[in-house]
């Protein structure tokens, strides 16, 4: 039930409210609202496409365009938000096809577990390959959707950043109360350890020291780690058949010291 706000006007007669209803323009559905919501906080502006179809000119905000190339943006922080509209791209391209695969491509500094968990499980629940890419930084939550990519698919750009940590969080209440809550995020952060094992096929002892405290990452690092499977330079260009990977330098070895004479 609503409280009237103060200074309201008289209830006007049911014609005039009707005749007052056809002059207000209709807002956007509730979907619409939270996915121009969503990218607004990301960008304050969002690139129109138009494209010339048979039928005359089509437009396209950039993510929509781009979700017609089977392409999914995870950018900014990973909210309930993010997550419902991540989600449903996810669905809505299985719909089309099981077999295609799905790039998504991940620029974030984490957010909340449970909503990077319901992207996870999309994830993995889907039949499509996904292939994950790395543009700028995949940190805390951002780390495990790249690597849940399917194997032999997950990408990084070579200035990029990786970071992995523990979960944290914060309780306040009853005694009680705040050792529930600590007994859950102990559970979560079992279970997020379990997920990197899985993904990265390191042991959890491993896992369990490298996120005891904020670990960052290159390229190349999160590679041997287990993170990602190729550091990329450009995409594949006319005539070749494989995209350009970034090389490991190579270790030059130290020059052998030379022999000290015997002191007598």
């Amino acid at each position: 039930m609503q409280v009237p706000r103060a200074g309201a006007s008289p209830r006007r007669s049911l014609s005039s409210a009707a005749a007052a209803a056809a002059d207000t323009p209709k807002r956007p559905g509730p979907a619409a609202e939270s996915l121009h919501a969503t990218a607004a906080r990301a960008l304050p502006l969002i690139p129109i496409v138009v494209e010339q179809t048979g039928r005359g000119e089509r437009a396209y905000d950039i993510y929509s365009r781009l979700l017609r190339e089977r392409i999914v943006c995870v950018m900014g922080p990973i909210d309930d938000s993010v997550a419902s509209l991540v989600i449903a791209q996810l669905l809505f391209l299985q719909s089309e096809s099981n077999k295609k695969p799905i790039h998504m491509y991940i620029n974030s500094p984490g957010g909340v577990v449970t909503a990077g968990l319901a992207i996870y499980d999309t994830m993995q629940y889907i039949l499509n390959p996904i292939c994950t890419w790395c543009v700028g930084q995949a940190a805390s939550m951002g780390s495990l959707l790249l690597a849940a990519g399917s194997p032999g698919m997950r990408h990084s750009l070579p200035n990029s950043r990786i970071m992995i940590h523990q979960p944290s969080g914060g309780a306040r209440g009853q005694a009680t109360d705040i050792a529930i809550q600590a007994e859950e995020i102990m559970k979560l952060k079992k279970q997020l350890y379990n997920i990197y094992a899985k993904h990265t096929k390191q042991s959890l002892q491993v896992i369990e020291s490298a996120m005891e405290r904020d670990r960052y990452m290159s390229p190349m690092e999160a590679q041997e780690f287990g993170i990602l499977d190729k550091v990329l330079v450009h995409p594949p260009q006319d005539g070749e058949d494989e995209p350009t990977l970034v090389q490991k330098e190579p270790v030059e070895a130290a020059p052998a010291a030379e022999p000290v004479p015997a002191s007598t």
